[in-house]
């Protein structure tokens, strides 16, 4: 009888970890954490920036030790404690995880980056001098075509630091396809997708469910979740506060969960005071990219500028910015024809802005707050001796901290400590240093968690409501929704449409974005 019931039980979990606890500095990251991962279905591990998810993930991944608690695999221990997993053991295991800064080899090719995984594993974290390249084609050619990525040779042997950021991210993808892996993680992994990637890429994973594997998300865009289904684990303040089923709740239940306070779903920009028109654009065009674009700005106004991720509005908001200028075309700034030709020019016209990449185009991480901020100003900061002072560039970034509701213990800790959302607001507190007629935001808000976006939202819409000129360029419509007066919609380096924000879906915004007619939607 009892050999009957031993062997009709149900086999363990394949991941289960307990009571993991881990601290940095006398900070409590994660305080007894504990959950269970099954083969087979979907789990979305969602909290603020600064919750403990990044440090989960990395303990889960073997990239950190834990300092109490334990991993189990098929229940079986993988060590004595849950650091001892390891990263080899980890890919070993069948943990293949994509973090957000992708983890790839600038120098080496896109087979070499997808594929190499299994020949490391194989030999033990210890490779020969050569790789055995053609099954390394032959595994790469694989997982790329899983994603929908070329599988030809050139392809194959192109340098991946030579590719665009959304490719590389589906690269990195494939190689956790390439792996085999029984559980894969992916930290924020539709940040740089357009809306189609993200289609693609969310039918990638339900394969991989499907076909038995079990995928981690850490997320914060809540309607990919609900595209997916599955589990929610949600983390605050370094402990796992809920774990539920994703279709069962609302959207403003998960942002309470995450948060400890209700977040509005409405849109942020109520009644606008525009003033005179500041800005005029008028046939601005650069060979390639973009092409007669003419666009105006009122004071106090919030443009939003979209579009699908060849479609050149990356490439004017660079030309505004006065960092790749336009090669025709005429820019006004009240009145005044400029012609910014480098970012220190566009400065001094009053023009402000704010990188799409916080991490490698916007901030110095390993350099206190206080430097990030005061970075465009250091002239105004200098005392009679024509050195910087010390004590007038802390009493700015001390007021930008607490102007932009920073949270940091002291601005002369480095900015890589902060979690995404400060990080951001620290680079937006730079720019606002220069007291800019126009502030431009790329992508505001990407890899940023819900409450911080709140907070981001509402310091927009205050320095609108203050008079500024504000032109937001995204592919994230929801955003755009909430916070824009009109949004410009471009294709093929052209402004197809103009939209009154108020009362505008989703829908409507990217049939514009993604239609092949010349109808322009009205």
């Amino acid at each position: 009888m009892l050999t009957t019931n031993a062997s009709s039980a149900a086999p363990p979990p394949f991941l289960e970890i307990r009571n993991v606890r881990k601290s940095f500095g006398g900070v409590k990251a994660l305080k007894e954490v504990s959950l269970v991962i099954e083969a087979g279905h979907i789990y979305h591990l969602m909290g603020e920036n600064g919750c403990g998810k990044s440090t989960l993930i990395k303990i889960l991944s073997g990239a950190q030790l834990a300092d109490e608690g334990q991993i189990l695999i098929d229940g079986q221990p993988a060590g004595e404690r849950a650091g001892d997993l390891g990263a080899i053991g980890a890919l070993r295991a069948g943990i293949e995880t994509v973090y957000q800064d992708l983890s790839l080899l600038p120098n080496l090719s896109v087979a070499e980056n997808v594929a190499f995984t299994e020949q490391l594993v194989a030999a033990s974290g210890r490779l020969a001098r050569r790789l055995d390249m053609v099954a390394l084609h032959e595994t790469a050619r694989r997982a790329l075509a899983e994603v929908h990525l070329p599988t030809d040779c050139a392809f194959l042997t192109c340098r991946t630091d030579r590719l665009p950021l959304a490719t590389r991210q589906l690269i990195a993808i494939a190689r956790a396809v390439a792996s085999e892996a029984r559980l894969v993680i992916m930290d924020e992994p539709t940040t740089s997708l357009t809306r189609q990637e993200v289609e693609n890429l969310l039918g990638v994973v339900e394969r991989l469910r499907s076909s038995g594997v079990a995928v981690l998300f850490v997320t914060h865009k809540l309607d990919e979740c609900k595209s997916l289904g599955g589990r929610a684990i949600i983390m605050r303040d370094g402990l796992k506060v809920a774990e539920l089923d994703v279709a069962s709740h609302s959207k403003a239940e998960f942002s309470r969960w995450m948060t400890g306070r209700e977040i509005s779903e409405t849109r942020y920009r109520t009644d606008p005071k525009l003033g005179d028109v500041m800005l005029e654009v008028e046939k601005l065009e650069d060979d390639g990219t973009f092409h007669d674009i003419s666009l105006s700005l009122r004071k106090g106004e919030i443009l939003g500028v979209t579009g699908l991720l060849d479609s050149g509005r990356n490439e004017l908001a660079l030309a505004l910015a006065g960092i790749r200028p336009a090669g025709h075309g005429t820019i006004r700034l009240n009145g005044r024809e400029i012609a910014p030709r480098s970012a220190a020019e566009a400065i001094r016209h009053g023009i402000g802005y704010v990188p799409e990449d916080r991490l490698t185009e916007g901030l110095f991480l390993e350099k206190p707050i206080q430097d990030n901020i005061t970075l465009p100003i250091l002239d105004r900061l200098r005392n009679a001796l024509g050195m910087i002072s010390r004590r007038k560039a802390r009493r700015v970034a001390e007021t930008s901290v607490a102007d932009l509701q920073i949270v940091a213990p002291d601005v002369a800790i480095p900015v890589q400590s902060l979690s995404g959302g400060n990080q951001q607001r620290v680079l937006i507190g730079r720019w606002l240093t220069i007291n800019p007629q126009l502030l431009i935001l790329h992508g505001p808000t990407v890899g940023v968690d819900v409450g911080s976006k709140d907070t981001i939202f509402r310091i927009i819409q205050r320095l609108a409501d203050d008079g500024m000129g504000v032109i937001i360029i995204s592919d994230d419509l929801p955003e755009l929704l909430q916070n824009c007066d009109r949004i410009a919609v471009m294709r093929q380096g052209r402004i197809v449409a103009t939209l009154e924000a108020d009362g505008l879906t989703e829908d409507v915004v990217y049939r514009s974005m993604a239609s092949t007619s010349k109808e322009i939607a009205q």
